[in-house]
């Protein structure tokens, strides 16, 4: 699946986006962001405190509990205000 990063999420990880595999225990988006917690020091810090952290699934968002089931995209990005 594809992964895309907003904001300081994508200041922090240092990437804008990436192709993942995750493994089989890795169902819903936060299983995912748990997982990516423990892909190194730059994911534990962008995702150390993960209830501020929204998510979109193929660009529609979505709550931490949702399934990643036939996910093409996801996207994480921090808290947006309007203006």
């Amino acid at each position: 699946m594809k992964l895309l990063y907003f904001a300081w999420v994508r200041e922090r990880i240092g990437k804008a986006d990436e192709e993942v595999e995750a493994p089989a225990h890795v169902r819903t988006v936060a299983d995912l962001v748990g997982w990516l917690s423990g892909r190194g020091e730059q994911y534990a810090y962008a995702f150390e405190n993960p209830k501020v952290i929204r998510a979109a699934i193929d660009r529609a968002h979505v709550r931490a509990d949702t399934a990643l089931a036939g996910a093409h995209e996801i996207a994480f990005f921090p808290p947006m205000t309007g203006g």
